[in-house]
Parts: C-alpha cells; sequence; structure tokens
C-alpha cells in the first residue's frame, strides 16, 4: 500500500506523527510524507520530536512548495492520502480547488481521481464557512475524520485518545495490524 500523509500547521501535528508510526512499525505501507511550513513550527510546540526523527518513519519525505514531485500527477499510483491534521486554511484551498501547496495538490489529485482523501480537521468552535468547506470536500468525495476521540476504550493517556484517530483512519484504508484481520490499536466498541 502506498500511502500520502500530509501534516500542517494546526494544532494536533501528533496525529500524523502516530500514524507514520505505526505504519512504519507495522511495516504496512509505502509512506511519502509532507510538512508545511507552519506544521514544522507546531512540530516544536506541541512535541519534543526533531524534524529529522519524523522525516525518518516516512518512505519518502517531499517539500510542500516542490510541484515538479511525482506525487504533482494524477497518472503517479498512490492509494490515496491522509491530511492529520488538516488546518482550516488547507481545507479551505481544497475546497476551493486553489493548489498553492504540494499538500493541497495531492488533495486535489485524490479527489479527481476517485482515491482516498482522509482528512482530519482541527479547530474548535467551527464557523459556518468551516462548516461549509467541510460540507463542499464531503460532497466531492473526502472522509472527514474529525480529532474527536472516543471514550468508550477507556483511554487512559493522551496516545490512547490519539490511537483512537490513528485506528479509525487506518479502518477507513482497510489496514489490519493483525494476522487476525483487525486494527488493533484500540478496543472496538461491544455492547454488554
Amino acid at each position: 500500500m502506498k500511502i500520502v500523509v500530509g501534516i500542517t500547521g494546526a494544532s494536533g501535528v501528533v496525529y500524523g506523527i502516530r500514524l507514520l508510526e505505526v505504519l512504519k512499525e507495522r511495516d504496512i505501507a509505502d509512506t511519502h510524507l509532507i510538512v508545511s511550513e507552519s506544521a514544522k513550527q507546531i512540530i516544536s510546540i506541541e512535541t519534543e520530536y526533531e524534524l529529522e526523527e519524523i522525516y525518518a518513519l516516512a518512505s519518502h519525505v517531499y517539500d510542500n512548495s516542490d510541484f515538479t514531485t511525482a506525487l504533482s500527477s494524477g497518472s503517479v499510483r498512490h492509494d490515496g492520502a491522509m491530511i492529520a491534521p488538516c488546518s482550516m486554511k488547507t481545507l479551505g484551498c481544497i475546497a476551493s480547488g486553489i493548489s498553492t501547496t504540494l499538500i493541497t495538490r495531492v488533495a486535489e489529485v485524490c479527489l479527481k481521481e476517485g482515491r482516498k482523501l482522509v482528512i482530519v480537521p482541527r479547530e474548535t468552535p467551527l464557523s459556518l464557512i468551516h462548516l461549509e468547506n467541510m460540507v463542499t470536500v464531503k460532497k466531492a468525495g473526502t472522509i472527514l475524520l474529525p480529532a474527536s476521540p472516543a471514550f468508550y476504550h477507556e483511554p487512559k493517556t493522551v496516545r490512547d485518545m490519539v490511537d483512537f484517530i490513528v485506528a479509525r483512519a487506518l479502518d477507513v484504508f482497510g489496514i489490519e495490524l493483525e494476522a487476525k484481520k483487525e486494527n488493533d490499536l484500540i478496543k472496538r466498541w461491544k455492547r454488554l
């Protein structure tokens, strides 16, 4: 499986980082990473990761301003992209069809080629503009996966809450982590 991971400058960069960790730990996918300039700043504020550590988690790393990369073309095959977290600026550009960065171009390619595009929007509260942009990208085929963890799996740590979102993203991509064919990052809902 070949997945593009975009990390933008919204709070919650740990979602994209943790996704890369899980994919690398389990040797599941060929990962193609794009980190926006704003995300680089947020990474230094919100985490203890060095940028090079994050780059090492990916199979390939691209500059967000490089439109000459193969990812800019719909003729290059990949299974889809996940933007985690997705800033409202990036969401607005995708909703408007404006590709000013490699991340927004990859999103445009996913939508026009019918590939999976998973967006983890990270903002609260939401304005009407945010909501309308979400509706627009949803109508275009995007899967919106808000950074809203559940609590039925009884999370004990922030990582448990992050893993919930990562597990849901893996589910969307049909990625199974265990030989038993189930994603084992979280306890599944079980009715009592």
